[in-house]
């Protein structure tokens, strides 16, 4: 992981990368980790990721959720309107949130947060 400001602490890196671990896992692409500390109300960092299809991303989903849970990574939140295009799971550190392509361009939360750091791993 590379990044110049303040590092995260161990703990959300290490549930940052079994989220991560998980969505590779199911084949989620372009995904990226955003760090918004000081610049969301919210969360400290947004995992960003792409699946394929609707299916594909109730795929990824179902993939991270198996992965949390056998983490003991506990959720906060989590969207479970199938069929939109875009899930969020909020694990408070960080959320996560799968969008098919489409969702993805038309949202555009990659450039909603073109001032945020990006965490590599």
């Amino acid at each position: 992981m590379t990044k110049q400001a303040q590092l995260p602490n161990e703990k959300t890196i290490e549930e940052i990368r079994c989220a991560i671990a998980a969505i590779e896992d199911k084949k989620g692409e372009s995904v990226r980790v955003l760090d918004v500390r000081g610049k969301s109300s919210i969360t400290d960092f947004l995992i960003l990721a792409t699946g394929t299809s609707d299916p594909h991303v109730k795929a990824l989903k179902s993939g991270l959720d198996a992965a949390m849970k056998a983490a003991d990574v506990q959720l906060i939140g989590e969207d479970r309107a199938l069929g939109s295009g875009w899930l969020v799971v909020d694990a408070f550190d960080f959320m996560i949130h799968l969008q098919t392509q489409e969702m993805r361009d038309f949202y555009r939360l990659d450039k909603l947060w073109k001032d945020a750091p990006e965490l590599t791993f």
